[in-house]
């Protein structure tokens, strides 16, 4: 019996406008307009509002401080998800490529987002080895409610990220992926190099801090994605990741909440995941799955880094009620997912993305 009403978005229905309808001409799939929409939004003001702090007399530490703090605030999750889905299946027709290019290189930027390395990162390494020992991102070896472990694992992203991603697909052979990276972020620190010489105050604001922020929530993400782990079959979807439902994070961000079924069908459009959920349901039970509702991957991170592992048991979904397990054994369940592996995991046959 399907123990869920789910609330989260499956796509409108509502007609389109003339515009809309010449928007939708241009795209490979016509569900993706809300990316139109919230592209608009951002060169209507996050772009407009960053060049305005460049203007001579205009920056003050705290206007800096305001457009960093609401774009964060509104639009940065958003654009993050829709980096990531259109990675996944580009938006635009191919005879319109060309267009694809300006949510990694034109907006990419205003939200701390190096051109290309998401999509390198991303498709051509995370779902190539599925959160396994080879994945650079892999939280496995971590103990996931461990605020030091954390510290290890995203410093280390920090700082050594580009070196390992450039040797991963040079071992690999995916060299002309390995350039996209690198041209992607050499460009990056040579624009934020450039602007911090002569407008170093905007340019803090605009890039470098969003660059480190990014950085820091996106690891916090995908942490929270991958930290409640079933040692005895690390390679499965269905252990290694978690699924998110009825939030308004996925209202916001392109039910991103869905990550096990993300995986387990990458390309799968972000519309159909809730259908897909609630039609797979039984393999999700079967399988253990840990899937939570209310919560989004980046209170749960606090949660761990908190150890409230009592207040994460009451957002946890039972997907097998008939097993009558109380409070006190959804929280163990939950502190023996968090375990670090101590043994060698073997590698998963590549996930096509």
């Amino acid at each position: 019996m399907n123990p869920l009403t789910i609330t989260d978005p499956q796509g409108s229905t509502a007609p389109l406008s003339r515009f809309e309808q010449a928007i939708v001409a241009l795209l490979n799939d016509p569900r993706d307009l809300p990316f139109i929409k919230l592209s608009l939004k951002i060169l209507l003001t996050t772009v407009p509002a960053a060049a305005l702090l460049y203007v001579p007399g205009v920056y003050r530490p705290w206007l800096g401080f305001a457009v960093f703090a609401l774009n964060s605030l509104f639009l940065l999750g958003p654009f993050i998800l829709m980096l990531h889905n259109t990675s996944h299946r580009p938006l635009f027709k191919r005879q319109y490529g060309i267009l694809n290019l300006v949510i990694p290189w034109a907006l990419g930027p205003f939200f701390g987002e190096t051109p290309e390395a998401y999509f390198a990162h991303h498709i051509g390494m995370h779902h190539a080895e599925g959160n396994l020992p080879d994945d650079l991102s892999s939280t496995l070896r971590f103990r996931r409610d461990s605020l030091f472990d954390f510290g290890r694992y995203f410093f280390r992203f920090f700082f050594a990220g580009l070196i390992e991603l450039t040797r991963y697909l040079w071992t690999r052979r995916r060299f002309k992926l390995m350039r996209r990276l690198l041209i992607g972020e050499l460009s990056f620190y040579a624009l934020a190099a450039g602007l911090a010489y002569v407008r170093p105050g905007p340019t803090l604001w605009v890039f470098i801090i969003p660059f480190c922020f990014t950085r820091f929530m996106m690891m916090a993400g995908n942490w929270a994605q991958h930290a409640f782990i079933d040692l005895a079959d690390p390679a499965s979807p269905y252990v290694n990741s978690i699924t998110c439902v009825n939030s308004s994070y996925n209202q916001k961000c392109f039910n991103d909440g869905y990550h096990i079924g993300h995986h387990v069908k990458p390309a799968m459009h972000w519309t159909e995941m809730p259908g897909d959920f609630l039609a797979n349901i039984d393999r999700y039970r079967s399988a253990g799955a840990v899937v939570f509702q209310k919560l989004d991957y980046f209170i749960i991170w606090a949660l761990l880094m908190s150890h409230q592992y009592g207040f994460l048991a009451k957002f946890f979904v039972d997907l097998d009620p008939a097993r009558g397990r109380t409070q006190d054994d959804i929280v163990a369940l939950l502190r023996s997912r968090t375990r670090p592996a101590t043994a060698q995991v073997e590698p998963v046959v590549a996930n096509a993305a």
